[in-house]
């Protein structure tokens, strides 16, 4: 079983997008990027990958800089290569035209010890679609606040019950 911490996610981007064919890849970083992730320094905020000669890369990409680093930190939003096979990079590629989808990160973690960054095929929602989303995502909200509260009413009603029968019962010995 391979262990997995989720260092950062991309949560705007499955409000923003609807996320199909999810990719797992590796990245080229510095020593002090990596200390910086580790220490939660990262941000998937309007970044985005982009194919050029055949390798793919991840811009705007925000790694705070390093707290404890020197002269030699790095540059917070430089552009990072992404480790994936040739083959993946043209599947991912040609998919991405045909459909006219953009490709973007979704989150970052963890996996024995090395950094993975987890990739999607992303279309823009529409309007209607994003208060769709809002809708659901309030529906579920609200459903898990009544079961909340109706479990809560019965543990009460439960409670009082029970009472009630065993002042009933303790009662009537005495009367």
């Amino acid at each position: 079983m391979d262990s997995i911490k989720v260092l950062v996610n991309n949560s705007k981007a499955k409000f923003l997008y609807f996320l199909e064919d999810f990719l797992e890849c590796g990245i080229e970083l510095k020593g002090s990027e990596i200390k910086s992730i580790r220490q939660n320094g990262a941000s998937l905020h309007d970044s985005y990958i982009v194919i050029k000669d055949n390798e793919a890369y991840i811009l705007n990409m925000h790694i705070a800089p390093y707290e404890h680093g020197n002269v030699f930190n790095h540059e917070p939003n430089r552009t990072r290569k992404l480790l994936l096979h040739k083959n993946e990079i043209l599947k991912m590629a040609q998919k991405a035209k045909e459909k006219a989808m953009t490709i973007v990160p979704t989150k970052v973690y963890l996996k024995k010890g090395k950094l993975k960054i987890e990739i999607a095929l992303a279309k823009g929602k529409k309007l209607y679609d994003k208060r769709e989303t809002i809708k659901k995502r309030d529906d579920e909200r609200m459903m898990a606040k009544m079961k909340k509260g109706f479990e809560k009413q019965w543990l009460i009603t439960a409670f009082s019950f029970k009472f009630s029968c065993f002042h009933n019962r303790f009662y009537k010995q005495w009367n």
